[in-house]
């Protein structure tokens, strides 16, 4: 199984769960055993990637600026394409732009996703029963990229792909193992830094700084 056989299942799964003006927002990145899967919560309207009227990659946070900020700081991103991102209106971003700032990242051998594909218009909360109905993609995906280790954004996101309940204040710097098709993975819940979470945004830093020294070389 390739990671493009599984965009039937969540484009499904938008229709379902997603707004109906809205397309699922997938996944990008390194997809040959990078170092780090990171897992988001879902996509939303502000990801220009959703509209119908895109042609290109469907990847997770086209069209914002906080999240790269984050990856700025932990030594993930060129300066010169985050100084790019940071200039750039949400309408300024172009598919070409797109695949530019996929390239980095792909270079910086990561990988970015969300545990639900269902694009929302907006930040609104989805209960556990919906990302539920991602786990056994998210593990098909886990499974397709082999990553080094996976680092889970929140509270509910953690404790759904680790199958027990989890408090990110609880267990920082922590790993957990996860077993996927007879391999283990290290799971590291950290803060989720973005939109509430943005208060965190500082601790979560800190421990992805500690994690990476930790485990990439």
């Amino acid at each position: 199984m390739k990671i493009e056989d599984l965009k039937k299942e969540y484009d499904k799964l938008q229709e379902k769960y997603g707004a109906k003006e809205l397309k699922s927002i997938y996944n990008g990145g390194c997809e040959n055993n990078p170092d780090i899967y990171f897992v988001f919560m879902n996509p939303t309207g502000k990801n220009v990637a959703s509209y119908p009227e895109w042609k290109g990659r469907r990847s997770p946070w086209i069209g914002t600026k906080n999240i790269w900020k984050l990856f700025y700081k932990i030594g993930l991103l060129d300066e010169k394409i985050f100084n790019e991102i940071q200039e750039k209106k949400p309408t300024d971003w172009n598919e070409e732009f797109a695949d530019l700032v996929y390239k980095d990242v792909e270079n910086h051998k990561f990988f970015i996703t969300n545990l639900g594909k269902c694009t929302q218009i907006d930040a609104r909360p989805l209960p556990d029963s919906v990302y539920q109905e991602y786990l056994d993609l998210l593990c098909k995906e886990i499974e397709i990229i082999n990553p080094k280790i996976i680092i889970t954004f929140g509270n509910q996101v953690s404790s759904i792909v680790l199958g027990k309940k989890i408090s990110v204040s609880q267990c920082r710097k922590q790993f957990f193992i996860k077993n996927i098709v007879g391999k283990d993975y290290k799971v590291y819940p950290v803060y989720y830094p973005i939109g509430n979470g943005m208060m965190n945004i500082d601790k979560a830093i800190e421990d992805l700084k500690f994690i990476i020294n930790e485990n990439i070389e």
